[in-house]
């Protein structure tokens, strides 16, 4: 995957590239927006951060499935109920991709269901 970050357009920042080219021959996933219940579907925590932890937890199960890794992700879109939430996203975006850069769009919006804080819509590519 090659990252674009032109010097022609503002720097990115906070974890994030303009655009992944993902070459030919990639298989590609696409993730669905996943929410923050648990494995059960039953329990939903409260806050942002059990919500964000197991979207991730989520994430990285559907990548695994796909014989794919974090660093296979491509492009991330995430939905948040409060721009307040933007600092602790970051920080598990951080905690999940290390330095590896992938294609980002955050939004602030009302969620589906009224307890959801947090959604997580991701793309991934692998050459094997």
């Amino acid at each position: 995957m090659r990252s674009h970050n032109p010097a022609s357009v503002f720097p990115p920042y906070r974890n994030y590239a303009h655009a992944v080219e993902v070459p030919p021959g990639a298989r590609t996933l696409y993730i669905s927006g996943i929410n923050g219940y648990d494995e059960t579907g039953t329990e939903l925590p409260d806050d942002f951060s059990g919500q964000v932890t197991n979207v991730w937890a989520h994430i990285g199960s559907i990548l695994a499935s796909a014989g794919m890794e974090y660093r296979d992700l491509v492009s991330l879109r995430f939905f948040l109920t409060s721009a307040d939430f933007d600092p602790a996203n970051v920080e598990a975006l951080r905690a999940h991709l290390g330095d590896h850069l992938a294609a980002r769009t955050v939004v602030v919006q009302q969620l589906l269901e009224p307890g959801w804080l947090v959604e997580i819509e991701a793309i991934a590519a692998r050459v094997d």
